[in-house]
Formats: C-alpha cells, structure tokens, sequence
C-alpha cells in the first residue's frame, strides 16, 4: 500500500484521470448528422415478350439484321439480346416495341435471350 503513496505512482494515476476525463469530454462533443438506414425487398416479375420478328439483310440473307418484338411492361428501360449466348445487342425500346440492331449469321443464331430492366 506504501508504494501507492509514492510521488510518482501518484502523479501517474491523476496523469491517467486527467486524460480520461480529457477523452471522454471530447468523445461526448461529437455530433452525428441524422440519417437513414434500412432493409427491404421487392418482387422481380418479369417481361412478357411477343410479336417476335426477325429481318435479313438484304445484301446478305445469310445474316440477320434486326430483330423487333413488343415487350410488357413497357418500362423496360434496358433492354439486351442474345441469339448465340455470347454477343449481346443493345435494343431501343420505343413505348413496348423493342428494336434491337444486330449483326449475326442466322447459322449461329440458336436462341434468343432477351434480358431486361427499368
């Protein structure tokens, strides 16, 4: 218990208090802004596609070169195909009527893919 008395361990354990207190009057000066935070969840419905046409290309019908279809809803605002699984085309879509620009031998045409957004 002498050794508690020391000058030393005395001027140590009010150095300790004196910076606890410094430290906690600083933490409780903060201010945080108010903000939001949350968590939620929504259905994903899906797109009905229909009116499907394709057009060839007049210089070489072995290719096609646009395909058009109407969509519904007609809020799809990103609209992409694929008719090889591996090249996508952008389409336009023009109040539920969808052009869609390609460029694409019809041999290698096995499907079509149409992936949509908002």
């Amino acid at each position: 218990m002498i050794h508690l008395l020391r000058p030393r361990t005395l001027f140590a354990i009010m150095l300790v208090l004196i910076l606890s207190v410094a430290v906690y009057g600083f933490a409780a000066a903060n201010t945080v802004p108010a903000s939001s935070a949350g968590d939620g969840s929504g259905a994903i419905s899906g797109y009905d596609i229909s009116n499907i046409h394709y057009a060839l290309n007049a210089a070489n019908p072995a290719n096609i070169q646009t395909v058009t279809f109407d969509i519904l809803p007609v809020s799809a605002g990103d609209v992409r195909i694929t008719m090889d699984g591996a090249t996508w085309s952008t389409c336009v879509n023009a109040a539920g009527s969808v052009t869609c620009a390609v460029s694409q031998p019809a041999l290698t045409a096995a499907s079509l893919r149409v992936v949509a957004a908002e």
